[in-house]
C-alpha cells in the first residue's frame, strides 16, 4: 500500500506565493519520479513540474522562472514552491509519484489534491 499525501494549498493573493508538499509513504521500494499536475475547473490535468530521482527536471512552460520543484529523496517527499501567482494558476494541484514497490512492482499513484486560489 503506498500513499501520498499533500499540503499546502490555500487563498492567496495574485502576486503572492505557496509551497506545496507531498509525502509517499508505504511499501516502497524506489522512486523513479515524483511530480505535480494541476486541473483547472472545465480542463484536463496537465502537468506543472515533475523531478526524477536523478534530478532532472521538467517545467510547465505557464511555470518557468515562478515554480521551483525540489525533492528530498530520504523523506520521499517533493516540493513545489509557487511564486508570482496568478489568476490562471487556481487549480487543484495533484501529487504524482512513479515508482516501485516492495512487490517490484512500477505504477503511478496519486495524491488526493490541494486546492490552489488564487485572487485579485
Amino acid at each position: 500500500q503506498v500513499q501520498l499525501v499533500e499540503s499546502g494549498g490555500g487563498l492567496v493573493q495574485a502576486g503572492g506565493s505557496l509551497r506545496l508538499s507531498c509525502a509517499a509513504s508505504g511499501s516502497i521500494f524506489s522512486i523513479k519520479q515524483m511530480g505535480w499536475y494541476c486541473q483547472a475547473p472545465g480542463k484536463q490535468r496537465e502537468l506543472v513540474a515533475a523531478i526524477t530521482n536523478g534530478g532532472s527536471i521538467n517545467y510547465a512552460d505557464s511555470v518557468k522562472g515562478r515554480f521551483t520543484i525540489s525533492r528530498d529523496n530520504a523523506k520521499n517527499t517533493v516540493y513545489l514552491q509557487m511564486n508570482s501567482l496568478k489568476l490562471e494558476d487556481t487549480a487543484v494541484y495533484y501529487c504524482n509519484a512513479d515508482l516501485v514497490d516492495n512487490r517490484r512492482y512500477r505504477n503511478d499513484y496519486w495524491g488526493q489534491g490541494t486546492q490552489v486560489t488564487v485572487s485579485s
